[in-house]
């Protein structure tokens, strides 16, 4: 009979516990986890499972891997947030699949995604035909966001936390340089210093970083 109580200690305990330790990890929907965000909860979900197999096994020992777990999380966030390139090391870019109706094969190679995929969540956006698409880029996440042709203004992102979005000024047909004479014209000389830029209806909103 003790083992009975034994195990629905640890259940309800851990049960407690780990939504404690994933609140604390803050809030993310399941289809934007990163990488390492589902290695932890895999391995916290594992360290569980052995502890409910093990009750002789002592408690602390399945406690202290998940505080660590949550500690390397935590840590791995507090970086991505403060720097844009382990953010995309760990999260990945969004991947210009279609430009001006023309699915760019290379890029469908590179990611392994194949016309299937690409027809379902074009499908899902409420497109039937891929010409009708002026850009489609697949999320981190792995949903695919789709603007169309007949849309009257696109907006495209050039500056994230200091660092310039190279590949929407080519989609853009612009580089830095036309970039740096647009900041300068808003007196802006570093683009470490803007926090958020954005071409929006044929000119620049910027937002600089609090200093």
């Amino acid at each position: 009979m003790e083992e009975y109580y034994h195990i629905i200690f640890r259940t309800c305990f851990l049960y407690v516990f780990i939504i404690i330790v994933f609140r604390l990890m803050g809030k993310r929907e399941v289809g934007e986890l990163s990488v390492i965000d589902l290695v932890v909860f895999v391995l916290i979900a594992e360290v569980a499972a052995f502890a409910l197999d093990d009750y002789k096994n002592p408690l602390f020992n399945a406690i202290l891997p998940i505080i660590i777990l949550l500690f390397i999380q935590i840590l791995s966030a507090f970086l991505s947030l403060k720097f844009k390139k382990i953010r995309d090391l760990v999260d990945g870019d969004p991947a210009l699949l279609v430009k001006d109706g023309v699915i760019l094969e290379s890029e469908m190679r590179k990611h392994r995604y194949n016309l299937d995929d690409l027809c379902q969540q074009l499908r899902e956006n409420g497109i039937a035909s891929v010409t009708d698409v002026a850009f489609a880029y697949l999320e981190p996440s792995g949903n695919l966001s789709v603007f169309k042709k007949d849309e009257k203004a696109f907006v495209y992102p050039l500056i994230i936390d200091g660092d310039i979005q190279e590949r929407h000024l080519f989609t853009m047909h612009k580089d830095v340089d036309w970039l740096m004479g647009e900041l300068a014209k808003n007196n802006i000389t570093d683009s470490e210093t803007v926090f958020f830029c954005i071409w929006e209806d044929s000119k620049l909103h910027i937002q600089l970083k609090e200093s």
